[in-house]
């Protein structure tokens, strides 16, 4: 009977002018290829084969696991920029504020800074074409300008001067632009140093060198490693951060799958020996760092070379494999689990073809109580795993635990915060003060350390912002202000210091702020650490 009907199949295809190869096999596995082919030549409507294409490739997709994907030829450069490591384009930090773009700061040497654009300014025109108050998305716009290296784009910039406004003319050449892994790279106190990751890319590890050497040449001896957020990137920029952290040839991470065979990857630093394989190391992680924050922050811990500060992380531990497609798309297929070096699996548990399930699972943790309270959490004892030097006991089952929980803060969160926050009114009020006040605050405050310890938003800032937000619609909530009156603050202060001086300024606001980072840095500084990880 099936032969019956593969021969009718192949009959129809036949009749409609297709050739088919004498050897063609009409087993189960073919029947895609036959019902595209039927459909193409059969189907009484006109029918877009790219895009029926597309749709059986995400249907096949979305009944595995929720990391396997596929991405036409525009989402897949999209995708592969940030970790790739730079781009061509103007050399601009930007938001969109009062749907203008406005810029944040100019990438050192970059194409932008060499003409003369400053922080503060509007770009209102792109190549004669009105960008300003058209709502255009933030995609097209930096489609205009974005563009080969050595390429011409002529920009339209409003600039403003204690309310002064005038237009100037711009012609950017473009040139090919870094985008950074380090936010941020300080020193705390004396010694104790700071450095945040935001991705794990292609340059990732150079980056972390430079911040690594630079903060030892200015004394440091202890380092906080801010993981939280970063949602990770590329294996191989993991190991090779961790050769700066562990003793050359320990293991950091392995890989396996059912077709795949298992891969080790050890430690090996870029000199002749690690940059910091002594001297206390804390990450600090939470529910949002993932895929290979957890393979650094589980090889860390797993070695008992640091201690992991902050909240279970998310759980991803699936390797994709990319397979580029002929018209420039791909599908990343995932082939392997990540396992630390004791043998945890990273993956959170999940059902094949429930996505929906799967990206509800922060929500089930904030449900649970798992991200307020320390005992909400749940460990499974059948997944407990020691150490591989002090032999303390540590968990599988799903992203990396902590060996210290910090709730998560919410205190301070209102939905009078909410409110004002989704409407822009906290960024667009900051653009505004550094607007009439740049020249002033870059004479009181000389770097951002002066400015971060010295300046304050007064009360009488905060009731501007309120007001605004009345303008806007919001009812104002007196209670909930004052509850929120200190979250405003940092925010505001954060912003304002990162468009006078640039992005780290911003966390070493938020860090005053942020009771991971106070915890990290309690714990660094602690005997407690040392009857954690005694040497």
């Amino acid at each position: 009977m099936r032969r019956f009907v593969y021969l009718i199949i192949a009959s129809i295809i036949g009749l409609v002018g297709l050739s088919l190869r004498a050897e063609i096999n009409l087993a189960e596995n073919n029947k895609l290829r036959l019902a595209e082919a039927a459909i193409m030549q059969l189907y009484v409507d006109t029918v877009n084969e790219s895009k029926l294409v597309e749709e059986a490739i995400n249907a096949m997709l979305s009944s595995l696991d929720p990391h396997s994907q596929y991405s036409n030829a525009e989402e897949t450069k999209e995708l592969n920029e940030p970790l790739t490591g730079n781009f061509s384009g103007v050399g601009i930090t930007f938001n969109m504020n009062n749907d203008t773009l406005y810029v944040i700061q100019t990438v050192s040497g970059g194409p932008s800074e060499k003409v003369g654009i400053l922080a503060g300014d509007r770009i209102i025109e792109v190549n004669d074409t009105v960008i300003a108050g058209v709502k255009m998305k933030n995609t097209d716009i930096m489609k205009r300008l974005r563009g080969p290296k050595g390429t011409n784009v002529d920009v339209k910039v409003l600039r403003f001067n204690k309310g002064d406004a005038d237009t100037i003319d711009f012609r950017i050449t473009r040139a090919d632009i870094p985008i950074y892994s380090v936010d941020a790279a300080y020193m705390v106190d004396d010694k104790t140093g700071y450095i945040r990751l935001n991705r794990f890319a292609a340059e990732t590890a150079d980056e972390l060198r430079t911040s690594l050497k630079d903060l030892k040449k200015q004394g440091m001896d202890r380092l906080i490693l801010d993981l939280t957020d970063n949602g990770g990137g590329y294996l191989n920029a993991s190991v090779e951060i961790l050769g700066e952290f562990l003793e050359p040839g320990q293991m950091t991470v392995y890989t396996e799958g059912l077709n795949s065979p298992r891969m080790d990857n050890y430690a090996s630093p870029s000199g002749s020996k690690p940059l910091f394989a002594d001297g206390r190391l804390v990450v600090m992680t939470n529910q949002y760092s993932a895929s290979a924050s957890e393979i650094t922050s589980g090889a860390i811990q797993d070695w008992d070379r640091g201690l992991i500060v902050g909240r279970r992380t998310f759980g991803k531990g699936l390797v994709q494999r990319p397979i580029p497609l002929p018209d420039g798309s791909m599908i990343r297929l995932t082939v392997a689990h990540y396992y630390t070096p004791t043998g945890r699996d990273i993956q959170k548990p999940y059902e094949k073809g429930n996505s929906k399930a799967y990206r509800s699972d922060i929500l089930d943790r904030y449900n649970s109580g798992e991200l307020m309270h320390a005992d909400s959490i749940h460990y499974v004892d059948s997944l407990r795993v020691e150490t591989l030097k002090l032999k303390r006991p540590i968990y599988g089952g799903g992203g990396i635990y902590p060996d210290k929980f910090v709730a998560l803060d919410t205190t301070e969160f209102t939905n009078y915060y909410r409110d004002v926050t989704a409407k822009g009114l906290i960024n667009s009020f900051a653009i505004n003060y550094v607007d009439n006040n740049r020249k002033e605050i870059q004479k009181e405050y000389k770097n951002d350390s002066n400015y971060t310890r010295n300046f304050t938003v007064t009360p009488e800032m905060l009731q501007e912002l309120y007001d605004l937000a009345t303008k806007e619609g919001i009812e104002f909530k007196p209670e909930e202000a004052e509850k929120s009156a200190p979250l405003f603050s940092m925010v505001l202060k954060g912003l304002i210091g990162r468009d006078i001086f640039d992005n780290s300024t911003y966390y070493k606001v938020y860090n005053t702020h942020d009771p991971i980072f106070w915890e990290a840095y309690r714990l660094i500084n602690s005997e407690e650490y040392d009857r954690i990880l005694p040497n």
